[in-house]
């Protein structure tokens, strides 16, 4: 018989009651609840990180390092053996052309609209002779695809490809 949703609860001791503040001097948390008297960590919506009473706070005496690429592509991954396992329990025909939309459709890709394409590796071992088109491929994975019988079509030239032969 299945659960419902009006019979889940959290395991027992998972929520701790919350102490009770301010609720006279034998509850051993009355008059200041704990913080003590007055001052500014005394009073309503105080929130102090990163202060240090004046002195330049960490954050900005140490030095800023590194850059980040705003406009850095991200690729998601798939190795050849989860292509493999797709194939063999029927999410992907290994007849077909496979696309980078097969695979999302297949659920081999994540990232949603983060993602720029798709990049396979040579994760594992394919059983069956593919013909497969992507954004990117590792030269292990189009060699074990290709020795298969299969064919790996890249549609981004890699940095390889793309520097002229001097």
């Amino acid at each position: 018989m299945a659960m419902k949703l009006n019979e889940l609860r959290d395991n027992a001791g998972a929520r701790l009651k919350s102490k009770r503040l301010g609720r006279g001097i034998g509850s051993g948390k009355g008059k200041t609840s704990g913080k003590g008297v007055k001052g500014q960590k005394a009073r309503e919506g105080v929130a102090l990180n990163g202060f240090e009473g004046g002195q330049l706070p960490i954050y900005r005496r140490l030095p800023k390092r590194g850059f980040k690429n705003i406009f850095r592509k991200e690729y998601a991954p798939v190795n050849l053996g989860a292509l493999a396992k797709a194939i063999e329990s029927g999410r992907i025909d290994a007849a077909q052309p496979i696309t980078e939309e097969t695979l999302r459709a297949a659920g081999l890709v994540r990232g949603g609209g983060k993602v720029a394409g798709v990049r396979l590796l040579a994760n594992g071992e394919l059983a069956a002779a593919v013909t497969i088109t992507v954004s990117g491929a590792s030269a292990a994975a189009v060699a074990a695809v290709q020795a298969l019988g299969g064919s790996v079509t890249t549609t981004v030239a890699s940095k390889a490809q793309a520097a002229p032969a001097a």
